[in-house]
């Protein structure tokens, strides 16, 4: 499956004293959906980056469309939109408890060896991973 949702509540410190979520942490809120979405499929993040192969983005591009707000319910929604030589391309978005759309993303990631920093076919379980999304 391409899709996985996962939840997260908004945290106080993650707020401006008006209560909504500063424009920056929705970036780690969408790297946690890009973890789960890979754990959800039996991949480690952590483990793929003991074996030396890790995954920074190389492009994002964010669209805010309502702010989130302290202690609200949020679902982020990871889709696994492709996949080319050493990238991987995600759309994402993110829901409060009211099914509203808050924010949408698009992200570009690069297989990298941690080794040399440069970029690197993904590992065959990725790749097996791959297969089985088309």
């Amino acid at each position: 499956m391409k899709n996985h949702q996962t939840q997260v509540r908004v945290r106080y410190g993650e707020t401006d004293q008006m209560g909504v979520v500063y424009h920056g942490n929705y970036i780690p809120y969408f790297e946690i959906g890009r973890v789960e979405w890979l754990r959800n499929k039996g991949v480690s993040y952590k483990s793929m980056e003991e074996s030396g192969i890790g995954l920074p983005i190389v492009s994002m591009q964010v669209n805010y469309k309502k702010s989130a707000r302290y202690d609200e319910l949020l679902t982020i929604h990871t889709t696994f939109k492709s996949q080319s030589s050493v990238k991987i391309e995600f759309d994402c978005a993110i829901y409060n408890e009211a099914n509203e759309l808050l924010t949408t993303a698009v992200f570009i990631l690069v297989f990298v060896s941690l080794k040399t920093g440069r970029p690197t076919a993904p590992p065959d379980y990725i790749l097996e991973l791959f297969k089985t999304l088309e």
